[in-house]
């Protein structure tokens, strides 16, 4: 294998490798589940645990019913948030347990 003068980043080829086989879904969704915390702070990262990722639906448990209540008003402000940091919209909807 020869070697260029410009070579790629890891992270660029593990993207590129993602979409070539089909997973770009699957590494969107990997990515929301990180950036969670820094997209809603340590208070509200404290009071939720995430459960799952699918089809657009993000299921998070909620440490209390008050906790529940106060992130349904926020949801559609999380939500968009979320897709701020993810530079598409990829979640369209978070359902708090």
């Amino acid at each position: 294998m020869a070697r260029t003068k410009d070579p790629k980043k890891i992270g660029a080829i593990v993207v590129e490798m993602c979409h070539v086989l089909g997973l770009e879904e699957a590494r969107q969704q990997f990515k929301t589940l990180q950036i969670w915390n820094s997209v809603v702070g340590e208070s509200i990262a404290c009071a939720t645990t995430l459960e799952r990722f699918s089809h657009g639906q993000l299921f998070i448990r909620v440490k209390n019913p008050a906790w529940r209540m106060e992130l349904n008003y926020r949801k559609q402000d999380i939500i968009v948030k979320l897709n701020d940091a993810l530079e598409q919209t990829i979640v369209k909807e978070i359902i708090f347990r």
